[in-house]
């Protein structure tokens, strides 16, 4: 049965499969990772988790609010999503939800009901609605999007190609 947890460096060696899984150049959205992240070496990825929970504690100050989720079965990490927001009203440039489902688990229904969970702690976090994107011909992606209650509002350039737009009201 899989669950939505908290990054934890106890995980380490299985996130690590499921970033090698997707492959050198492959994109992993809803992990917060940032090219500068040594996820590597023990230690950082020991510093890389503790960004991601202190970018959720509602006791730090910051100008954005991240929840991250890690999707597990067991010990096995089967991907990520993330909701990402801004304090004054403004929405995020690649919108508020990021989600990645690692190959080998797709087709599962996995992603759509971890966009479930995610929408609760969006609810919690007092937003209204949310926009999600993703690559125009990520037909996969959109679909669970729909699925969701997301509403096409259209297609945009970004720095990764076209994006499809949606957004789901809460």
């Amino acid at each position: 049965m899989p669950e939505l947890i908290v990054p934890t460096v106890r995980l380490r060696a299985a996130w690590l499969d499921a970033h090698r899984e997707w492959g050198p150049g492959q994109h992993e959205d809803g992990f917060g990772l940032r090219p500068s992240d040594d996820v590597g070496s023990a230690a950082g990825f020991a510093e890389w988790v503790a960004r991601l929970v202190f970018d959720e504690d509602p006791d730090e100050e910051h100008d954005i609010g991240h929840v991250y989720r890690w999707i597990v079965e067991g010990e096995r990490v089967l991907g990520g999503i993330a909701l990402r927001y801004e304090f004054d009203g403004a929405t995020p440039p690649m919108g508020h939800v990021g989600f990645g489902v690692r190959p080998s688990a797709r087709r599962r229904g996995l992603a759509s009901w971890a966009l479930t969970g995610i929408l609760d702690e969006a609810r919690s976090a007092g937003l209204r609605r949310v926009s999600l994107m993703c690559a125009e011909e990520n037909t996969a992606s959109a679909r669970t999007i729909e699925r969701g209650g997301g509403v096409l509002e259209g297609v945009r350039d970004t720095p990764y190609g076209p994006a499809r737009r949606y957004w789901i009201s809460l």
